[in-house]
């Protein structure tokens, strides 16, 4: 008995410090479980903040870990962002487009953005996981456009025109019959990294004045699956 004894106690320590597998030969974690698990009861939690700390999740390796409830959710937002020109600036920015081109519009600031996906430096959209998206712009140009000629919005999508809408000025007897403003709209299917860009299109040569209030000029982009 003496000797059964002094083996077990040695063998303590050796147990307290290995890994073991259920299922597999060769354990990678304190306790590596090949196959389904099954627990019969727990305790019940009433403490309102426990999901907060308490999830758990299961990554592709496997591993069994503890996440809070917020980083899981925000994993899975869709994207929701509004965005124009940054308050202070000029109330007309002008841009330049040559015959048949198209011109970035420098929307350089943001409403809200739940992702973090819009650049306000390149003034660019990525998107940071696939789904179908509603895309949305709309500006006001100064009333002196009116006389320009063709002149529109497209919505670019990794560098290539996805859809485009514009229409002649038009005058009678001097008077502006067109008003000034434009708007575009349209559903894209994006994968992960693409890119959506809004710029101004004209038939000729123009500089154009777009009024910078947040009203009149601005973006909208959600997620819609």
């Amino acid at each position: 008995m003496k000797s059964i004894l002094l083996h077990l106690m040695m063998l303590l320590p050796v147990l307290g410090f290995s890994q073991v597998g259920i299922g597999t030969t060769d354990p990678t974690a304190m306790l590596d479980v090949n196959g389904n698990f099954r627990l019969r009861s727990t305790t019940s939690n009433t403490r309102a903040t426990a999901a907060k700390d308490s999830i758990l999740v299961v990554d592709a390796m496997g591993n069994a870990q503890r996440i809070s409830s917020k980083s899981v959710i925000e994993s899975h937002l869709k994207t929701f962002i509004k965005g124009g020109f940054a308050s202070g600036s000029p109330a007309l920015i002008n841009i330049s487009i040559l015959a048949n081109a198209y011109t970035t519009i420098p929307f350089n600031t943001i409403e809200f953005d739940t992702n973090n996906e819009y650049n306000t430096t390149t003034n660019t959209f990525t998107a940071k996981q696939p789904g179908i998206y509603s895309v949305y712009a709309a500006i006001k140009a100064s009333p002196g456009l009116v006389a320009a000629g063709d002149f529109g919005l497209a919505i670019f999508k990794n560098g290539v025109v996805n859809v485009r809408e514009s229409y002649m000025n038009v005058q009678l007897l001097g008077i502006n019959i067109n008003p000034p403003n434009r708007s575009i709209q349209t559903l894209m299917q994006l994968n992960t990294g693409d890119t959506v860009t809004f710029r101004g299109f004209s038939g000729g040569v123009l500089t154009v004045g777009i009024l910078s209030g947040g009203e009149e000029s601005y973006f909208t982009i959600h997620q819609v699956r």
